[in-house]
Parts: structure tokens; sequence; C-alpha cells
């Protein structure tokens, strides 16, 4: 006989009563209209009714949640999520929307909402050009906007324009205009339409580049007929960490302390593990909107640093994309209140640098037999290696210690699939006898242009003037 079990059923507890005063904090508004509480007295309990998506667009990256998990300030809270815009006159692209915190019932901030998230395309054939450039410091990246009269689908459709150098570090007071000249136009992810994103370099009144405009002399190297031919390819890792907003202390890490030693945070998944995966997303997506060559994204191994990969790209336009994607990312971390840094080596201790590691072939090391093209590059590679440290980026002597995946700062090597060495090749590419070589030297921080450049420059247009007799040595001492 079947044994009967019987569920106590628990009773019901009475209503609280209202508290007489209540603490309004701010709230974000969602997708759908609905708010939800950032924290503290009064904030909404449950999570936003909102589904993942909006519409049909892309995934929605919820940025404040991730940002009060790991204490960053909820006013600084932004939410900054892909919505497709309506289809206007001459067939606008879709935007992304951008959310705003309200601070009450105003509904000023829906408003708001509402004009950062307008398309004009059905009512003006008028563009915006974001106009941007490299500051003065050689990594700050600075812009501004202007009305074009109708869309644009090439640099040489854009006026030149000017700026204030005295105030980017890079012309005195008194003669203080410096020219921007349009060189790549990207569409643009914050304003969606026909606005558009450009890449510019500086130049003087009298049209000689400035100092930090690294991009006019990569251009001079990538248009020589012998570097042309060879159709050179550039593959290029960024790595960057994410910090807390004010205490300038990585994400997700608790303020003034360090998560468990690392190990478990390399393209992890996990709320105690993967700390900025919204933002990573987000800047996935908006690069492949603006027409970037991304090709991958993953977490890195020190918690709150992460990687994507630009590439391949040919020549000039690497240097190109990566800045623009540079461009994107600020912003996305300016909307989510959390500091970008590329510093090569954040955080002090037993944690990985951030590098910039840059992949590289040419038409001769693609074909059968161009393994012997990739040795012939390393043997000039090693021969101005204090050229290219030089050049690699600010503070690398903080990462290129042997340590962490690492070659030492002092000493050039290459091996077949080890990370500890300046230069790295493939198992595939030595299987194969052709592919390419991975320069792992390059700080997060580096400027692309200089690093392509000086790539190309010394393995197809330098050649050693060493006597016979020592370069049979050095060739002898790398095993080339």
């Amino acid at each position: 006989m079947p044994s009967t079990f019987y569920i106590r059923r628990p009773r019901p507890r009475p209503p609280r009563p209202a508290s007489p005063r209540r603490l309004v904090s701010p709230r974000v508004v969602c997708a759908r209209g609905s708010s939800q509480g950032l924290g503290g007295r009064g904030a909404a309990a449950g999570p936003c009714p909102c589904p993942s998506t909006v519409g049909s667009g892309m995934a929605q990256a919820v940025v404040p949640a991730m940002q009060c998990r790991v204490g960053v300030k909820a006013a600084a809270g932004r939410v900054w999520s892909a919505g497709r815009t309506r289809t206007g006159r001459g067939g606008a692209s879709p935007g992304f929307k951008v959310m705003a915190v309200s601070t009450g019932s105003t509904g000023v901030v829906p408003r708001l909402e509402q004009l950062l998230n307008m398309d004009t395309t059905p009512y003006t054939d008028k563009v915006i050009a974001e106009y941007i450039w490299v500051g003065g410091s050689g990594i700050d990246i600075r812009s501004k906007s202007r009305t074009i009269s109708k869309p644009v689908e090439d640099p040489s459709e854009l006026p030149k324009w000017n700026y204030d150098g005295s105030s980017t570090g890079q012309a005195p007071g008194e003669d203080s205009e410096v020219i921007l000249y349009p060189q790549a136009i990207f569409k643009d992810p914050f304003r969606g339409g026909n606005n558009v994103l450009v890449i510019c370099d500086t130049y003087t009144p009298q049209g000689e580049p400035l100092p930090t405009n690294k991009r006019h002399r990569a251009a001079q190297i990538f248009s020589d007929p012998k570097v042309a031919e060879q159709v050179p390819w550039f593959g290029i890792e960024q790595e960057y960490t994410l910090l807390q907003k004010d205490v300038n202390w990585p994400l997700g890490w608790p303020v003034g302390g360090f998560p468990g030693p690392q190990g478990p945070y390399y393209c992890a998944v996990g709320a105690d593990k993967s700390f900025g995966r919204d933002i990573s997303d987000a800047h996935y997506k908006a690069c492949l909107y603006a027409g970037i060559n991304i090709s991958g994204t993953n977490g890195e191994v020190m918690p709150g640093q992460w990687e994507y990969q630009v590439g391949p790209s040919v020549g000039i336009e690497a240097g190109d994309h990566i800045w623009i994607s540079r461009y994107i990312l600020e912003r996305i971390t300016e909307q989510a209140g959390v500091v970008l840094t590329l510093d090569p080596k954040p955080i002090q201790g037993d944690w990985n640098g951030a590098g910039c590691h840059t992949n590289y072939s040419t038409k001769t090391m693609r074909e059968d037999g161009g393994f012997e093209e990739i040795k012939r590059a390393i043997l000039n590679l090693s021969l101005r290696h204090d050229l290219h440290i030089s050049a690699y980026g600010e503070g690398n002597e903080r990462r290129l210690t042997g340590k962490h995946e690492t070659a030492s700062i002092g000493t050039f090597s290459w091996g077949v699939a080890n990370r500890g060495c300046s230069i790295r090749v493939g198992r595939d590419t030595e299987a194969k006898g052709k592919g390419y070589l991975e320069d792992r030297r390059p700080a997060s921080n580096m400027d692309p242009y200089i690093v392509t450049g000086l790539l190309a420059e010394t393995t197809i247009l330098w050649q050693p003037s060493l006597e016979a007799e020592a370069l049979a040595a050095k060739k002898l001492a790398l095993k080339v």
C-alpha cells in the first residue's frame, strides 16, 4: 500500500506597513520604459524586465549591473545598448542606443534619451563627422564633431579642419593652429545613420607632419613599390585593462585588495572569474558595425584584462583600424563609467602585463618555401632589436622581464610555439613550411603605425651591413 505524504503550507505573512519616508535612488531607464534601482534605500529589488535583446537588433549590454557588483559608483553608470533605429531616407544604417540614468520622475532624461537616439536621416541630408586624431602624448585620443552637407563615402570628400594644438601639447600658444587631414572613414556606431568617424593625421599650417603624426612615415613605407609588392599582412592582438573609476583598481578586484592567483581567469565564464564582458561584447559589435576588421576577443590571464584581435589587415589599414577601435573602446568605457588603461604593466607583482602582439607576413612568407624567408626576417629583426624595443611602447621594461609569457627586454630570441621568446613561430607554420611570425615585444600602448611600418621596413627594405663572416656567425647562433 503506497504511503501518503502531506506537505504543510506555510502561513502567509501579513503585509509590511508602508514606510512614512522613502529615499529615491537613481534608476536606470530601460528600453521598455521600465526602471531599475541602482542600489540604496528605496531601490527596486527585482531585475530589469527587459529581455536580453532589443527588438531584432544586437544584444543589450547592461553595464550598471556589472558596476554595482564591483563597487563602482552607481551615479556614474550608463546603460549602453544596441538597438536598431528606423531605416529612413537614404537607407540609414542602424545605430546604437545610448540609455541614461534617471534621478526622478521629471521625464527629463527619457526626453534626452529620445534625442540621443534620434535618427536624423529622414529629416536632413546633413551628417555628423567625428574627426579623430592622436594627441600630444602620442597615446591620447582626441576628437571633435562637425556637420557635413551630405553623406560621404571617401575621406577625400571631407574638408581639412583645424584645432588648438596648444591645448593638446602639440603647438605653442602664439602659433597654435594644427591642421587635420582626413585619412579614413568608418560608420559611427554611436550616432548611427549616415554619420561617420574620421581618422585624421596632423600637420602644421605649412604642411609639415607633427612629431606625433606617425601615420605619415608609415604611409611612406607602405607606398614603397618593394613593400607594396609584398602585400604585408598584419594581425594585431590588442590587450587592455579595465579599472574601477576613482580608485584606479582593476574591475572585479576588491578595492585595496587582490583576487585569487592567476589561472582561472583566462577565457573564463562566471561572475567570480570574468569582469567586464558587457564592455568587451559591446565593443566587439560596435567595431563590426563600424567596418573594422575585428576578428575575435577573449578574456585575458589577469582578471579585469581583455584582448581583441584586428586583422588580417594590409599595410596602413592595420594602424587605422587599431586606432579607431581604441577610440570606440574609450567611448564605451566612458559611457559605462569605467576607466580604460593601456599600461603594459598596470599591476606590479605576479600578474601578467598587457601587450599588443603583432602577427606579420609577406607574400613570400605565405608562399611555398616561405619558412626560409621568415628565418631571414628573424635575422634582420635580431640585428635591429634595440631600435624596435625603443619604438614598441612606453613602460615596456616593466613588462618584458622574461616572466609571464614574455622575453627579457635586453635579449633577442625566437622559437616555435614558445611564448617566452621575442618572436614566436607557430607549429602550423613550421609544419607547412610557410606562414607568418608573431612579434611578442610590442606593449599594449604601442603606436600601430610605428610597429607595422618598422616591421615592413626592417624585413623588406633594410639590408644588414655586417661583414659576411659576422653575419654567418649570427645566423649560426640564431639557428636561422
